[in-house]
């Protein structure tokens, strides 16, 4: 039955519309798979040199299970992000007499052979002969801990199925979890009770007693199990064509009337954002992304390279503008033609797209302020970054809009979603965040940091004072582009 299953989804791919951008998407995830690999087969063998140097009064094994709870952490975080679960359409099979627990075991199974579950192993085999070979554990011991630590991998690929499958579309329910995670941290960094230490506590115990990593087998199966039943209480057809229900949103955001002439355009994106999925996952990640110069700021090695604080600003104060701008106007693209067939000024329109990434920059500028913790020069750098995103990054992207010709479902997460995206939107990011950095980083090797800022800060103001112009410029651009984008959103094929 697994092998029909496989033939039949073998021929919806090779069949379907989309096959050609399909398979070069996939060509492109190949190359990337192999990057990933190389990557990971060399951490594989050097992780434990690198433990042995530096940590040589410990042992490598002991050192590596002190990691591994951030290690299945970092790797739930980023499978929710940007893993893709294994799918199959169950509407044709069941009016076919197939045991739909074979259907469920299938996808369940099928998961199994995900990239994200072969690259654990291209760390976890090399490092378990090296320390067979370099250390005085039995192999039996090293075997029992390689099987426990790839069981728990495993088990975060099942625990990803629950995850994405209740908190996927209601990311507020995931702040009470939020705030035990917080509230542990908290307990470790204060030196109250480390979680860390007894996560690593039990891997120790297990490498001295091999017999218990079929407890993380026992894991593992139990959350298939899980998984099998949840997938098998969806299984049916009325589960399928269900309607979603949704409270109806009323909201109007009338106080938006006393920005004159743009104030219908501001109203709709402002409806559009807090009504679909995709925009408003922007909202949360812009404010998720402000702590993004914790990574930067606390490290000695960048504090000589004030280039690297330019593009932390660039991307913090401007990340909603970001995300925003390089879709429009494939946010509008599903009544884009009614709207150029009304007698609706384009600059008006445009002018209000401008007025909403402004409004962000100065709201993301503003609450990067506690920064100045770090010191003057991080504040200095981040107001400077928010008036050149303002002046001269925010033409650019709508400029860049006009090239844009794919429609966008405002109701796909924005996790791993591709749709809209084209060329433009690889093609803008030099201008955005290459460009201001490397003009920061010329002057100022010359000039100093002061000269530096205030070139960067007058490029935004002269952009600002331009705007006029500017705009003039973005509206022939999109009058010239017009009917080319309606016929390109009219295209429903993904």
């Amino acid at each position: 039955m697994f092998k029909h299953f496989i033939i039949l989804q073998w021929k919806a791919f090779v069949r379907s519309s989309n096959f050609g951008k399909s398979l070069g998407l996939k060509i492109l995830m190949g190359f990337l798979a192999v990057y990933f690999s190389l990557v990971f087969l060399l951490l594989g063998l050097g992780l434990y040199p690198l433990l042995k140097k530096f940590y040589p009064q410990e042992e490598p094994l002991f050192m590596a299970n002190q990691f591994l709870l951030l290690w299945f952490f970092l790797e739930l975080v980023v499978r929710f992000m940007i893993q893709t679960l294994p799918v199959i359409s169950i509407k044709p099979l069941l009016a076919t007499p197939i045991p739909k627990r074979k259907v469920v075991d299938y996808v369940l199974v099928k998961s199994l052979f995900s990239f994200f579950n072969f690259l654990p192993l291209l760390v976890i085999i090399p490092f378990g002969i090296f320390t067979i070979y370099k250390s005085e554990f039995s192999p039996w011991a090293v075997f029992g801990w390689m099987v426990a630590v790839f069981s728990l991998d495993l088990c975060v690929n099942y625990a990803n199925f629950l995850v994405k499958k209740y908190f996927a579309d209601n990311l507020k329910a995931l702040l009470p979890y939020l705030g035990v995670a917080l509230a542990l941290w908290l307990l470790e960094y204060f030196g109250i009770w480390s979680i860390t230490e007894a996560f690593a506590s039990g891997f120790d115990f297990i490498v001295e007693n091999p017999l218990f990593s079929l407890i993380p087998v026992f894991m593992l199966l139990s959350l298939y199990l899980w998984n099998r039943k949840v997938l098998e209480s969806r299984f049916y057809l009325d589960e399928s064509i269900r309607g979603k229900v949704q409270e109806a949103n009323t909201r109007d955001f009338n106080w938006t009337r006393k920005f004159g002439d743009i104030a219908p355009f501001l109203q709709l994106d402002l409806k559009m954002i807090w009504r679909n999925k995709r925009p408003r996952t922007i909202i949360f990640m812009s404010v998720i992304l402000l702590g993004y110069g914790l990574i930067f700021y606390p490290q000695e090695t960048y504090q000589s390279m004030p280039s690297i604080f330019v593009f932390v600003g660039i991307f913090m104060t401007g990340i909603f503008m970001i995300n925003f701008g390089q879709f429009i106007p494939s946010w509008d693209s599903t009544y884009f033609s009614m709207m150029m067939a009304q007698n609706i000024p384009l600059k008006k329109y445009l002018s209000s797209k401008a007025g909403l990434m402004t409004f962000s920059v100065v709201v993301l500028a503003i609450l990067t302020t506690p920064y100045l913790y770090f010191g003057w020069k991080i504040l200095v750098i981040n107001f400077c970054c928010a008036l050149f995103n303002i002046g001269v990054n925010i033409p650019v992207l709508l400029y860049a809009g006009s090239f844009n010709r794919k429609r966008i479902d405002l109701e796909k997460s924005a996790f791993m979603n591709y749709q809209g995206t084209g060329a433009t939107q690889w093609l803008v990011a030099l201008p955005l965040m290459i460009v201001p950095v490397l003009i920061f980083w010329g002057v100022s090797s010359f000039l100093g940091f002061e000269a530096g800022a205030g070139v960067l800060s007058g490029l935004g103001v002269m952009g600002i004072l331009l705007r006029p112009h500017l705009m003039n410029l973005v509206e022939q651009a999109y009058v010239k582009s017009k009917y080319a984008m309606i016929n390109g959103f009219k295209q429903t094929g993904e």
